[in-house]
């Protein structure tokens, strides 16, 4: 049979999107479109632009493996310079022309031998495959407080940032513990006339120097010996297989790490009674590992405070707390992150038989090797459900997930099938085997953290490097429905 030209639908132009595209493209496959809601690359790194906005990943590290980026200005980059790094991904391979900006996805329909997918400007796109590259981090979690829509001063969400927005001089409150919670509070504390810290659960703060630049001479040096550069790129994937160790499995390595996470704030927080404010009632790591060398120190100026006290209620003028008190402030700072286990929803995502997602998800999110769902043919995720979101760098998880898609379209182009769609039986046990390697994990240790469901399960994969592209290396007939259209019928 002469092979087919597939038509292929990607959801998101984050890393994901990117990492499909450009894999699609080294494949020999050009009939694609990228639908992405924003009005430019990234994802999260488009979306997010607030004051401190750092990685916490080392930058040479956070990069395609196809395309490395030697000059990185700080170890620890800034988020600006992510987002400039992702757009000139998408513009030295070419993605230009398949991009569709500002088309947010609002329903994608399986019509029996491929999709059809509708945006909210009334575009309609016929598809073979959808891949939905929307990643974790796109949907605002926003707070249910009292009163909130009432108060008179300026309230943002730190992933919908309006760079106009004043700062300098204000009454801030910031409200979120995480990593952005942490950035903000350190990035504000300098300009404002007060800052205030509402807490309700501390986090572990590990001391790591964020500022700390990459000499220019480094760059160069790499920029003029790529193989030394792809060799210090393999040292950090090596690197990174530690981390995954650590979280993944009890060991000394663990131990040493959590106690450095305690010795951070017992070296940098002298003050008995803060210090005790700041001690979390959880194991260090149990929730995302927060890196900092700033927090402690703006957390202790004069100009700041920490308030753990519960939140009653915002007030046209501040915010009051349980104990009766009301924090004057006229800037609002939500650093409340975001319902990270949304994942394509709210589109309106219809499979095999008129099945919705929400009814497929009513348990919760789940995903067959973290990117094929029963009842949806010819659809596949990337970084979705149990995606290693806490434990392997996400652009290579990215890249072999891409890998493993495109080996499916292939064979269908070759005519092998015209829809393939796993079963509920391989579903279930890649479930069961994820359930019981979750147990030994530092993230089921205590804590209640945004990696669990609404159905109290942890969304994230306790596999290591090698064990995710093992199961992603090629796919498994076994573990599938393929079917061929007959002819004649719809």
């Amino acid at each position: 049979m002469a092979s087919r030209t597939p038509r292929v639908v990607i959801i998101g132009a984050g890393v994901s999107g990117i990492a499909s595209a450009i894999t699609l493209q080294r494949n020999g496959f050009h009939d694609f479109v990228i639908l992405e809601k924003g009005s430019d690359v990234g994802g999260v790194w488009h979306w997010n632009r607030y004051p401190g906005l750092t990685c916490d990943v080392p930058s040479q590290l956070y990069q395609f493996g196809f395309a490395p980026k030697p000059d990185w200005s700080h170890v620890f980059a800034p988020g600006a310079e992510i987002q400039e790094y992702l757009t000139g991904v998408a513009e030295r391979f070419g993605l230009r022309p398949h991009l569709r900006l500002n088309s947010e996805v609002v329903a994608a329909e399986f019509t029996g031998s491929g999709w059809r997918v509708r945006t909210a400007g009334g575009q309609v796109h016929e598809a073979d495959f959808v891949i939905a590259a929307t990643g974790v981090l796109h949907h605002p979690a926003w707070p249910e407080i009292p009163g909130l829509d009432e108060f008179t001063g300026d309230v943002v969400h730190t992933a919908r940032w309006d760079d106009a927005l004043a700062t300098r001089g204000r009454r801030i409150a910031v409200l979120g513990t995480g990593s952005t919670g942490v950035q903000v509070v350190s990035a504000l504390q300098p300009v404002a006339e007060r800052i205030t810290h509402f807490v309700r659960s501390p986090q572990w703060v590990i001391w790591a120097p964020m500022w700390l630049p990459q000499p220019a001479v480094v760059g160069a040096v790499l920029n003029r010996l790529p193989k030394l550069n792809q060799a210090l790129y393999q040292a950090g994937m090596t690197g990174a297989k530690l981390f995954t160790d650590v979280v993944t499995r009890p060991s000394w390595r663990r131990r040493a790490v959590q106690e450095y996470a305690r010795f951070s704030l017992r070296a940098q927080v002298l003050d008995g009674e803060l210090r005790e404010q700041l001690t979390p009632d959880y194991e260090p790591l149990c929730k995302r590992q927060v890196l900092s060398g700033s927090y402690y120190r703006a957390l202790k100026a004069r100009n700041a405070e920490l308030v753990t006290t519960a939140i009653e209620a915002v007030t046209p003028t501040g915010i009051r707390t349980a104990d009766g008190r009301e924090h004057e402030v006229d800037l609002i700072v939500l650093a409340t992150g975001f319902r990270a286990h949304d994942y394509m929803r709210p589109m309106k995502l219809t499979g095999r038989d008129g099945m919705s997602i929400d009814e497929a998800w009513a348990k919760g999110p789940r995903a067959y090797r973290m990117t094929a769902i029963p009842g949806f043919p010819n659809l596949f995720t990337v970084l979705g459900p149990n995606s290693p979101t806490g434990s392997i760098p996400l652009h290579h998880a990215a890249e072999v997930t891409a890998k493993y898609i495109t080996a499916w379209i292939k064979r269908w182009s070759a005519g092998e099938f015209d829809t393939v769609e796993v079963t509920e039986a391989a579903t279930d046990r890649f479930e069961a085997e994820v359930t019981e390697a979750l147990g030994p994990t530092v993230w089921n240790t205590g804590c209640n953290s945004w990696y669990f469901t609404e159905g109290g399960s942890i969304d994230l994969l306790p596999f290591d490097r090698r064990t995710m592209e093992t199961m992603l290396a090629a796919p498994d007939d076994r573990d599938f429905h393929l079917r061929a259209t007959v002819p004649g019928e719809p």
